[in-house]
């Protein structure tokens, strides 16, 4: 990324080539800098829309529209995802952080620094930026906000004046059998999907984030992710969960408006106005019990799932893509129960990714999937399908350990902020 002006301790054009190949090819594991987050792994791959010979702004996603970006832009590698919890009860303080916010968040996207960057004039005064992207490119960042219940009230609190304006679909997500939530993972009155092709990247937009909002906010939990686990671009490879099986073979595609509008986007029809270009986001910390995946028969392992695992057929056919014959599935087989055709055309837009959290001190890796789903509305989306999995095969393997749901409001418009909708 670049500063707002330039210095001569920025890295040149050839230096800055030479640490993103660097990286690519050594990989990155690490942990985030602030409190909650958790440490990332896996080896780095090839940004999908950036190439040595680019300039930033060629891999660059356009900030403001209609919609926020990282919803059905095609799935980048990396996720940081934070929650924040409001710490004052000032208004004002709230709004005027979601503009300084929605500033930075414009310049981070398209490969800039925050405000005047990370060598500022005066070496007295700590930069404005933390400066760790100096010389990368946008990576394909994109910044998507949601705001959570307890942001609207709490404890019976109208907190900032907006608790009538809480909409029906942002409900209090009920208990699912099996869930384990951790509360230190849960909830949360701001949440930021920070994702990119190179993790730094999305790491260091979360941490500048976080650092603009001392004394407004704290970070409440965080997660990183890498390997997407589902793609809005059907026509390209699809990704495989840390199961091995491919995931999201019908995930929504993120070119098509026709199924974008009937199942992502809510409208003012919806009953709340302000979110009418916006979006539900459900994210869900879901742990694998991966040694005991691992002991499983590659039978039990295709018939759990309802996919083969080399191909990832439907159970009775031979490929990927080819139409799924629920009635030669096993009833409690994972596809099934999660197909549209059982649970009355129901869909949702899945954003996935793998994580790796070292161990749980058992000798035991703490890893699996942090599922990521936009919705127009939850009690049609996410709930009524997580209802159907209650019987699932695959619950033996999986159990549901943090949780969160976030109103993302529309799309900024140049010259407006995040939540504006919301707070005029």
């Amino acid at each position: 990324m670049t500063d707002a002006k330039t210095t001569d301790a920025q890295p040149n054009e050839a230096e800055s080539r030479e640490r993103l190949s660097r990286r690519r090819m050594l990989g990155f594991s690490g942990a985030s800098l602030l409190a909650g987050a958790a440490a990332g792994a896996g080896l780095d791959r090839m940004a999908a829309a950036s190439t040595e010979n680019e300039p930033a702004t060629v891999a660059a996603i356009p900030f403001h529209g209609a919609n926020q970006a990282g919803i059905a832009t095609p799935v980048q590698d990396r996720l940081h995802f934070a929650a924040f919890d409001v710490i004052t009860d000032d208004r004002a303080k709230v709004v005027q952080l979601l503009k300084d916010w929605t500033a930075a968040a414009a310049a981070m996207t398209q490969g800039h620094a925050v405000g005047e960057g990370a060598v500022s004039k005066v070496a007295v005064a700590p930069p404005d930026d933390t400066g760790e992207a100096l010389g990368l490119p946008a990576s394909r960042l994109t910044l998507t906000i949601g705001f959570g219940p307890t942001l609207f009230e709490k404890d019976g609190k109208d907190r900032f004046g907006i608790k009538a304006k809480r909409p029906a679909a942002l409900v209090d997500l009920p208990h699912f059998p099996g869930d384990k939530l951790d509360p230190d993972r849960s909830g949360g009155d701001i949440a930021v999907q920070a994702c990119a092709d190179d993790p730094q990247v999305a790491v260091h937009a979360i941490r500048n984030l976080a650092r603009i909002g001392f004394g407004v906010v704290s970070v409440r939990w965080s997660q990183l992710g890498f390997g997407k686990t589902s793609s809005t671009t059907p026509d390209a490879q699809t990704p495989r969960n840390l199961m091995g099986f491919k995931d999201g073979t019908e995930n929504i595609a993120g070119t098509d408006t026709a199924l974008l509008g009937k199942h992502v986007w809510a409208t003012a029809a919806d009953g709340a106005a302000w979110m009418a270009g916006g979006s539900y986001l459900v994210a869900r910390r879901i742990r694998m019990h991966i040694e005991t995946w691992d002991r499983t028969s590659l039978r039990e392992q295709e018939e759990i799932i309802g996919r083969d695992k080399l191909e990832g057929a439907p159970i009775g056919r031979t490929k990927e893509r080819e139409k799924v014959i629920l009635a030669k599935m096993k009833p409690d087989a994972h596809v099934l129960l999660a197909h549209p055709q059982t649970n009355k055309g129901v869909r949702i837009l899945r954003r996935g990714y793998s994580f790796t959290d070292g161990s749980d001190g058992l000798g035991r890796l703490d890893a699996g999937l942090f599922f990521i789903a936009f919705q127009r509305d939850p009690r049609t989306g996410f709930i009524p399908v997580q209802t159907s999995l209650a019987t699932d095969a695959l619950n033996e393997y999986i159990q549901h350990v943090g949780s969160g749901i976030y109103a993302c409001p529309p799309g900024v418009k140049q010259g407006g902020y995040w939540g504006e909708t919301l707070f005029t």
